[in-house]
């Protein structure tokens, strides 16, 4: 028998969209044990809504099926707290399956775990840790639609307003509200580590321990996600995971460190020396060969690519090299038992569930073709950046070569590939479809 947190009297069932944003149910608690025996229904079209959750009449899940339902299904044996709840209450992550039980590959997990699953089939398993920035902004900024400072309770009542990097003071007057995050980690299981001041006034990243689940890392992310919205709010907060929310400012990256273990337990990317195996060369092509089609994955939206500049800490090419802050695929130095690649390429915005896939997906192809990279980049990769070509730097680019692109339809499915295209596309023609303030300051 499931159990709740005493003197709870709901919860909430909830899967991620292709999006990452969360839909579900909330459920009275005399409902738990049904729900985690069979599962909520909702439509499956659920998963194909754009981001202001509206149906997307083209993606092929709504008038063509009769916008039939799905079957969620819990994904571990226990809720969990909602400790920054006003009143108490729990929540259970879910993933959606057909009615007949079988998976349904729209669903961003499920894609996650069938990747997990062909590495399984060859006796490897990943070990994967995502590091997340956000921005903490003042409590007003979500009512004005504008992001706002905070102001930190360092007995000043200052605003945080300058960049201040790697900052213990910021961190201090901020003090309750990255305890209270603490907290709620523990009271989720969720390995939250280091937590860094970064390059943003009211920027920080928390960075995840390394878990040889990569789904697990995945379920993470999106759960810490909700958790530092949730907890800003009772201190009167605002926070983002907005890919470039101040055009001058620094931007919200999602890096991706993995490693490989085979069925002994070894980290296959080691050879004993610095330069890492030839899987790990092999899985470094992958990641370069599929990064232009894979970045609307990689970044969704239309803010997503104001991070894409020269010299702004977010890569412009599919580029890799050892210890080098300025690639796309960074190698850090670590002993040779803990090599690993680092993958820089996400936003913040992006879906955890659908980044881990596509980057393992395509490490997985350039192991399984025996690929080989070009020779690392050494020093300042924006200062070469001409001689390469560019990764897609406008979303409708992203979207023609994600829609064109064999290896996704192989790796993460072709009902994913159209799904996701015709969300996109609606999102485009959403956003174009209207005109800016700045359209009429300069034309009216």
């Amino acid at each position: 028998m499931s159990e709740m947190n005493e003197g709870n009297t709901e919860f909430d069932l909830f899967i991620a969209d292709l999006n990452g944003n969360l839909r579900g149910k909330r459920i009275p608690a005399s409902g738990l044990d049904t729900v985690m025996a069979q599962g909520v229904k909702l439509p499956q079209s659920v998963i194909g809504f754009d981001n202001w959750g509206d149906d997307v009449l083209t993606n092929g899940l709504v008038f063509e099926t009769g916008d039939t339902d799905g079957v969620c299904m819990p994904v571990y044996d226990e809720p969990t707290s909602v400790p920054w709840a006003e009143s108490p209450r729990d929540q259970v992550l879910a993933m959606m399956f057909n009615m007949d039980g079988t998976p349904f590959y729209p669903d961003p997990r499920q894609i996650l775990v069938r990747i997990v699953d062909r590495y399984k089939a060859l006796g490897l398993t990943p070990v994967v840790a995502t590091e997340l920035e956000f921005y903490l902004l003042d409590g007003e900024s979500e009512f004005k639609r504008r992001p706002e400072e905070p102001i930190i309770n360092d007995g000043n009542g200052r605003r945080l307003s300058e960049t201040d990097c790697y900052s213990i003071d910021e961190m201090d007057g901020l003090e309750g509200f990255f305890t209270e995050v603490r907290e709620a980690c523990e009271a989720q299981g969720i390995p939250a580590d280091t937590i860094v001041s970064e390059l943003g006034p009211g920027q920080f990243e928390i960075n995840m321990q390394h878990t040889n689940d990569a789904v697990l890392s995945a379920d993470h992310a999106i759960l810490f996600k909700r958790l530092v919205k949730g907890v800003a709010r009772r201190h009167d907060l605002g926070s983002t995971f907005m890919a470039k929310p101040y055009a001058n400012k620094s931007g919200s990256g999602m890096h991706v460190h993995f490693s490989l273990l085979d069925e002994t337990g070894k980290n296959v990317f080691d050879n004993g020396d610095e330069d890492g195996s030839l899987l790990l060369h092999q899985a470094v092509a992958g990641l370069l060969d599929h990064m232009p089609e894979s970045m609307l994955v990689f970044a969704p939206h239309m803010n997503s690519y104001r991070r894409f500049q020269n010299g702004a800490h977010a890569p412009t090419f599919a580029s890799w090299g050892y210890e080098n802050r300025t690639v796309a695929v960074r190698i850090p130095e670590s002993e040779c038992e803990a090599r690993r690649i680092e993958h820089r390429v996400a936003g913040a915005d992006a879906n955890p569930y659908l980044v881990l896939a596509a980057i393992l997906g395509a490490a997985l192809h350039g192991i399984e073709a025996k690929m080989s990279p070009p020779e690392p980049i050494i020093g300042d990769a924006y200062a070469v950046y001409e001689r390469y070509e560019a990764l897609p730097n406008r979303w409708e680019l992203a979207t023609e070569a994600f829609k064109d692109s064999a290896f996704m339809c192989e790796y993460l499915g072709d009902t994913f590939v159209r799904v996701f295209s015709a969300v996109k596309e609606q999102e485009q023609e959403k956003i174009y479809g209207r005109i800016s303030d700045v359209e009429y300051e300069a034309y009216l």
